[in-house]
């Protein structure tokens, strides 16, 4: 019998990299006037340092508490290359939406804890600047990087979950197609609150 944690190993042979090999061509999976849509890279942590500090009190209800160190760039820089590492292992895929004309981080959308073996799954975690809000920019891009997990990575199940009165995540996963799994008590601590959750879960159709 096969050993089970091997078969749930998060990269085994044969399963496609979440990126390829040859970092210097960055995988853009989108792109039109609105937004640009690629993969983390290591010298992205000055722009995302800058969209975690313009966001700060927009995005911290729906986060955990962050210490003041944090937001400085050199922590920035620190987790960047820990999470381009995660994408070298293929254990998650983390991209950024960008603005065409100036670079700056429109959002991120992440798909993480990314398991093979029999699973063949992960966990989607989204964010959008303040100012992007209300134009349907994290719709349309997590349409395209749903398709991607399924198609190019082969994954079938992505799970998310939200706090039950962020009604705007709601709307944005019913509409992606997330069904309702079941509701977790006490699942995560965000902003110093064990919160409940209700989880959600987008399944690839079978082939």
């Amino acid at each position: 019998m096969n050993d089970f944690k091997s078969a749930l190993a998060p990269f085994p042979p044969g399963y496609p990299r979440v990126l390829p090999g040859n970092r210097r061509q960055v995988p853009i999976l989108h792109r039109d006037a609105d937004f640009l849509l690629r993969a983390l890279q290591p010298d992205d942590f000055v722009r995302t340092s800058r969209y975690e500090n313009a966001n700060r009190e927009h995005l911290a209800p729906w986060e955990p508490l962050r210490d003041p160190g944090y937001f400085s760039v050199d922590n920035a820089r620190a987790r960047t290359l820990l999470q381009v590492a995660s994408m070298d292992e293929g254990e998650a895929l983390l991209l950024l939406l960008l603005d065409p004309d100036d670079g700056e981080v429109l959002g991120r959308c992440s798909y993480t804890n990314i398991v093979r073996g029999v699973f063949q799954a992960c966990h989607l975690g989204f964010s959008l600047a303040a100012a992007a809000q209300g134009r349907g920019l994290m719709a349309r891009a997590l349409r395209v990087a749903n398709r991607y997990c399924f198609e190019q990575l082969g994954l079938h199940r992505i799970m998310a979950s939200h706090l039950p009165r962020n009604a705007r995540s709601e709307r944005l996963l019913e509409s992606l197609g997330f069904e309702k799994e079941g509701y977790a008590r006490a699942y995560l601590k965000i902003a110093g609150v064990w919160e409940d959750h209700v989880l959600r879960a987008l399944v690839d159709a079978p082939r």
